[in-house]
């Protein structure tokens, strides 16, 4: 193979460690017993490996520390590529794509394993190679709805989802509070979300998303000490639990939020110090006396200039006496009193800056649907509450390894010039989707698998661009 070598079965042994992934014997199964049974490619046999791009198996292998065993992080890998491979990603058909049959259902429901530690660890790969050094780290958070079919399945109810179409917005499923880090990539104009940590809703009486979130940005800010954590959601994300030591909190004001003003210093007298100004009002109210100025901001791509204002407020009734500010947005030629209101924690920052990371949000909600649509996250039909745990997670994962990858080793500026000789239609394209990048390691799995070059033979690509049967669509 051309350009980059390959693993034979991705997974080269370690010092210390047990060997390749074909002699790797799985927890209570003597060797020659159980999974090597069979004739070669049979379902449990671990002799029928396949060639994965050694940049790909790097990436994995840097994920060995989530893992107390050596052979739970093969399984991993092994699923990891299967999730790339396969057309459906349910758990049999991802290790069917792996040829890894063994204890692939075992790896959600009874393995020995941390979701967190795996987010945790993919979420220090993206730092280390997508972000510069010392740079703060902005992680955007969302709630998504994964419908499921079934009386047992773990934490399904009744519950919003937003994303159905149609007037009929109440469905049956599991409900997940998911936070991704929010990343420039040099090949794309706009901001990618890469998912890192995940908490599945509960329902009533349980602790709240606000609560989910702010667990997963401690998390963050006890994983990167010594980084700055700028935290982003969307108007239903407010509330005294996302006050966090090293985090500022964005958010987007509702209509009837009440600000005032900053504390007040102590004036000596008896009684309890104020811990509020005076009253502002509500967004409207403030925007009625406000001045407004011009401020250029690069937002969604573009660069555009805005009508802004700005105070120093304390919104009382999420945040308590927590400083903050308020930003009121509006388009030059609206005629609105505000377009857009803003509410932050971080006090230093410029206007244009927060205006700017709350445009960040937007990249988590793009990134859900391409986890259901082309990751096809959600699609394993698991019952019990571990795996239920652990399989949208492991989806959005992969969907974080395969951009971080991307951007790292699998991108060529000919990418685009590839798809658009395949799809014509895509007159306009400029810039690799996912579904791109998910095609590319396809391809690079198919060149690892039919790397022989014998001599003689030129040491060109074994399959030429225009014959690629892998791709799939790329919006």
């Amino acid at each position: 193979m051309t350009g980059q070598s390959a693993m034979r079965c991705g997974f080269p042994s370690r010092p210390g460690r047990d060997g390749p992934l074909e002699a790797v014997q799985e927890d209570g199964c003597p060797a020659g017993e159980g999974a090597g049974a069979g004739p070669p490619g049979s379902a449990g046999d671990q002799g029928a490996g396949f060639a994965v791009p050694a940049t790909w198996g790097d990436l994995l292998e840097e994920l060995a520390p989530a893992f107390r065993r050596r052979s739970t992080h093969v399984l991993f890998m092994a699923l990891a590529c299967g999730m790339i491979l396969a057309s459906r990603r349910t758990v049999v058909a991802m290790a069917a794509a792996a040829g890894r049959f063994r204890r692939a259902c075992w790896f959600f429901s009874g393995a020995v394993w941390d979701i967190d530690d795996l987010g945790v660890a993919v979420a220090r790969l993206i730092v280390t190679y997508l972000l510069a050094e010392g740079e703060p780290i902005t992680v955007a958070v969302d709630g998504t709805f994964f419908k499921r079919w079934g009386r047992k399945v773990a934490q399904a109810r009744w519950a919003y989802d937003g994303s159905a179409q149609g007037g009929k917005k109440i469905a049956f499923g599991n409900t997940w509070v998911i936070t991704a880090v929010v990343v420039k990539l040099p090949m794309c104009s706009s901001p990618a979300a890469l998912p890192v940590l995940f908490r599945l809703w509960r329902g009533k009486g349980t602790a709240s998303q606000v609560e989910l979130a702010a667990e997963m940005l401690t998390t963050l800010t006890a994983a990167f000490p010594g980084r700055v954590i700028h935290g982003v959601g969307d108007a239903a994300f407010h509330g005294e639990a996302l006050i966090r030591e090293n985090s500022t909190w964005t958010t987007r004001l509702p209509a009837n939020a009440v600000l005032y003003g900053p504390r007040p210093a102590k004036t000596g007298k008896r009684g309890r110090p104020r811990k509020k100004g005076a009253r502002l009002g509500t967004p409207a109210q403030i925007a009625q006396s406000a001045g407004w100025q011009s401020v250029t901001v690069h937002c969604y791509g573009t660069t555009t200039t805005m009508q802004v204002t700005t105070a120093d407020a304390l919104w009382y009734g999420s945040f308590t006496d927590a400083p903050g500010r308020v930003v009121l947005v509006k388009e030059p030629d609206s005629a609105r009193p505000y377009d857009l209101a803003i509410f932050t924690l971080d006090t230093a920052a410029t206007t244009a800056a927060v205006i700017e990371r709350y445009s960040w949000r937007w990249p988590i909600e793009p990134s859900n649907a391409t986890g259901k649509q082309i990751m096809g996250v959600g699609q394993a039909c698991n019952r019990l509450e571990a795996a239920v745990e652990r399989t949208v997670p492991f989806g959005f994962l992969v969907q974080s390894l395969l951009i971080c990858w991307y951007a790292r080793s699998g991108y060529d500026p000919a990418d685009i010039g590839l798809r658009r000789l395949l799809c014509p239609w895509y007159r306009t394209k400029h810039e690799p989707a996912c579904a791109d990048m998910l095609a590319k390691l396809r391809r690079e799995f198919l060149k690892a698998r039919f790397s022989a070059i014998r001599p003689g033979h030129r040491p060109g690509n074994q399959i030429e661009d225009f014959t690629w049967t892998c791709d799939i669509p790329a919006a």
